[in-house]
């Protein structure tokens, strides 16, 4: 990785700036790309915003920035994307501190303009950079995980995923509000459905966008997505709120060639939902399929129950006849829960924990 240091004034940062909504925003002359379009969106408050003109204006020293040098001669902004916004909105009157604004007096406007940013300019390698970025990203508002991809991995195709995934109102977002639980703004749902689609096809995220970093367009990844949740609303005809946030993606992948009876799957469901001894309710759907009880977290006998059961047994275990202290025992249910058995007291019996094992591995 090769870095130089260098000082930019904002009079030369904020020449050219232009924000252009979806197509980005640039400064420095046109050459600085200040949020590339697979970048976040702005996300500082008010007051990290004021704080960082107040700095300014002060004549106090910035935290430094970093610009990556492109291939064509340009520049990207690697970190500082938020200072850097904030300077350009502020000199070009977007907003006023503490009700002062750029031009109201121009010796002070001025002594801004004449401001020295500290720059670092990078050149490496995608992964270098990625590398970097995760190290700088220490301090302030951290990027997320598919945030720092989307700074590696760019081209068209990422660009037309985030058109997908993106943004609050994207398409992605309104047909899988009810499903997922993710900050679409902080890139959570296009890492979502790029971790489900990379577990299809064996990837990691990484690999996955770097396989497709310079397709034209993310079409496989959106119609993938739009399966999963069509397959989700076929399978499960009933909505309910313990749905969202389960790994449908997951569960489509391992599940979506497997002949199912759905009106059998549903009329389990509302039985499972009615059932009190389950007290993890989103994991019936998971249950219904693999039959894992341990999606369900079938309730527990109370300590009232085991000591009933251990005292009426005299501490001996009744599979293998040998006595135990009671902190050696494990409750059981005598008719198992997955045939009927009902997690009560006349249900209970105490096995050494060797033989409870051996009966839950039957």
């Amino acid at each position: 990785m090769e870095i130089k240091l260098q000082e930019i004034s904002i009079r030369d940062l904020v020449k050219g700036y232009k924000d252009s909504a979806e197509e980005g925003v640039v400064a420095y002359g046109g050459k600085l790309d200040i949020r590339p379009k697979y970048q976040r969106e702005f996300i500082y408050k008010e007051a990290q915003r004021n704080a960082v003109i107040d700095t300014v204006r002060k004549g106090f020293p910035l935290n430094v920035m970093y610009w990556v040098i492109k291939d064509d001669g340009t520049y990207e902004v690697l970190d500082g994307q938020q200072r850097t916004i904030s300077i350009c909105q502020y000199v070009v009157g977007d907003f006023s501190v503490n009700e002062e604004y750029f031009h109201t007096f121009p010796e002070k406007a001025e002594e801004v303009l004449n401001y020295k940013l500290t720059v670092y300019f990078c050149k490496g390698t995608d992964y270098e950079k990625l590398e970097w970025f995760k190290t700088i990203n220490i301090a302030g508002v951290k990027l997320t995980d598919q945030e720092l991809r989307n700074a590696v991995y760019t081209g068209e195709w990422l660009t037309d995923a985030k058109r997908h995934f993106s943004k609050n109102g994207c398409a992605a977002k309104s047909l899988s509000d009810k499903y997922v639980k993710v900050d679409v703004n902080r890139q959570e749902l296009l890492e979502l459905a790029l971790k489900w689609i990379g577990e299809k096809n064996g990837k990691s995220i990484e690999q996955y966008m770097a396989d497709h970093q310079l397709d034209t367009n993310a079409s496989e990844l959106w119609i993938y997505f739009q399966s999963v949740i069509n397959w989700v609303q076929t399978i499960f005809t009933t909505y309910r709120r313990e749905m969202k946030g389960l790994p449908w993606g997951i569960i489509y992948n391992a599940y979506k060639d497997v002949p199912l009876d759905t009106k059998k799957l549903n009329e389990e469901i509302d039985r499972l939902m009615a059932d009190e001894d389950v007290t993890k309710k989103s994991g019936i759907y998971q249950y219904v399929l693999d039959r894992k009880e341990s999606h369900l977290q079938i309730r527990d006998f109370t300590q009232t129950d085991i000591r009933t059961a251990y005292e009426k047994q005299k501490g001996v275990c009744p599979s293998c006849g040998i006595h135990f202290k009671i902190t050696e025992m494990e409750a059981d249910h005598i008719t198992p829960w997955s045939k009927g058995g009902k997690t009560i007291r006349e249900n209970c019996q105490m096995l050494c924990v060797n033989c409870n094992r051996k009966k839950s591995n039957i």
